[in-house]
């Protein structure tokens, strides 16, 4: 297509996005140079976790939930050992509640390293893949595995092994890791660290598609620290509310173009998700030499605005976690045991933490013999897809007048700087835009 016609009436029949997690597709229709449609369409069969775990004690919903996710298993299980033990009254050892989030730093890890420098670093760089990435480019390819292989390292010392991990349990863990096996992982956090610091001057030089726009962002908000496995939903229009409650402002809804639900606020809007809302609600409680690298940046502001720069906020999460991974091995002392006593009672379990790409909800009814009876799982991708749709209609008009592999391209990017865990299986997207 060529001349005004370009700029009035497109259809895209982009197939095979790849870098993203899961399989699904994508519609954009143009009409007169206005966006009609955008849809993300997630076709993949229902995986019914939520009836899986029916009639199962909740120690053993620890191990099954963590199957939901190959590259964000703890969120699952934090989410859930914390609705648990918020239920039944449980309180753990303040050692164990230090190493559930060094468990977390491990998933952080690996999960935003994978993403910044295997999915999305190609798009800024010129590469195709991270393959075609590492052809020229080896020592970036090479530094983004070697910090993912840290977060590897840490869920296997912490989780008993990399994907999946077994050792989550009510009140703790099954068992601790030895004085001997955790000071192993300093030197190794400490060259992940430098290599944090390093992503981020990477990625600040990236120049990043024009794009800005004013988000509603949602994020768990704690006082003290960086919120993980606990803090307040709160959001940047004025959301204040307990982490148990995300259904007394949320909903969940179904879509005809998507197997997965899409969530929305009471009145129906959007809101999104993600390293960029945790920033903008809880920079001021970073570890202090990530707040101190997020100000020399001076990037927090186009964080906020520019979903492309995604990739920033990520490497600040990176800088961290690490820092923060240091402190909790420094200060490290073992607790006399690796589980507290329990006794499951009926009620209602419900928490919210902060998985890599955002607030996850997880909510579960005890009967009498403190089993199962219903769950509902609500994870971040499902929260962002409307989100994701309104974005890319907001930026469709931006690309219009482009060739059509250079909008395809930008239009592929955007959906990559979500980080959309489709699911934890394939890992591609077919994106059909339309419009004639």
């Amino acid at each position: 297509m060529q001349g005004t016609e370009t700029t009035l009436d497109r259809d895209y029949a982009v197939r095979g996005i790849t870098r993203v997690e899961g399989e699904g597709s994508l519609r954009l229709r143009v009409r007169g140079g206005v966006v009609e449609a955008a849809r993300l369409e997630i076709f993949e069969a229902p995986r019914y976790f939520e009836r899986l775990v029916v009639g199962r004690t909740p120690d053993e919903v620890l191990d099954i939930v963590a199957r939901i996710c190959g590259i964000c298993p703890v969120a699952y299980q934090m989410t859930a050992v914390h609705a648990f033990e918020d239920l039944c009254g449980v309180v753990i050892d303040p050692e164990v509640r230090r190493l559930r989030r060094l468990m977390y730093c491990g998933e952080w890890l690996q999960s935003h390293a994978l993403h910044v420098y295997l999915l999305h670093a190609p798009d800024f760089l010129g590469y195709a893949s991270a393959i075609d990435l590492a052809q020229d480019r080896r020592d970036l390819v090479e530094r983004g595995l070697a910090i993912k292989r840290m977060g590897n390292q840490l869920l296997t010392v912490l989780g008993g092994r990399a994907i999946h991990p077994v050792t989550v349990r009510v009140g703790g863990f099954s068992h601790l890791p030895s004085r001997d096996q955790l000071d192993v992982l300093r030197p190794g956090l400490e060259a992940a660290l430098a290599g944090a610091l390093e992503t981020l001057e990477l990625v600040a030089g990236l120049a990043a598609p024009t794009f800005e726009r004013e988000p509603a962002l949602l994020a768990l908000r704690h006082p003290t620290e960086y919120p993980m496995n606990e803090g307040r939903i709160a959001s940047t229009d004025g959301l204040d509310i307990d982490p148990r409650h995300w259904n007394d402002v949320f909903h969940e809804e179904q879509v005809p173009w998507s197997h997965a639900l899409q969530a929305r606020s009471a009145n129906g809007d959007a809101y999104l998700l993600g390293p960029a809302a945790r920033l903008a609600l809880n920079a001021a409680v970073l570890h202090p030499i990530a707040r101190e690298a997020l100000d020399r940046s001076g990037l927090a502001d186009a964080i906020r605005r520019n979903p492309f720069l995604s990739i920033a906020a990520r490497a600040i999460e990176l800088i961290d976690v690490c820092a923060e991974g240091l402190d909790i091995l420094a200060a490290y002392r073992a607790p006399d045991a690796p589980r507290v006593a329990w006794r499951a009672q009926p009620g209602v379990a419900a928490w919210s933490t902060e998985a890599p790409r955002g607030l996850l909800f997880h909510r579960y009814t005890l009967d009498e013999s403190g089993r199962v009876a219903t769950a509902q799982i609500v994870p971040p991708t499902s929260q962002n897809q409307v989100a994701i749709e309104r974005d890319l209609a907001l930026f469709a008009p931006s690309v219009l007048d482009l060739p059509q592999d250079q909008a395809t391209h930008r239009l592929e990017q955007l959906v990559r700087s979500y980080d959309p865990c489709i699911s934890c299986a394939t890992h591609f997207l077919d994106v059909e835009v339309d419009a004639g």
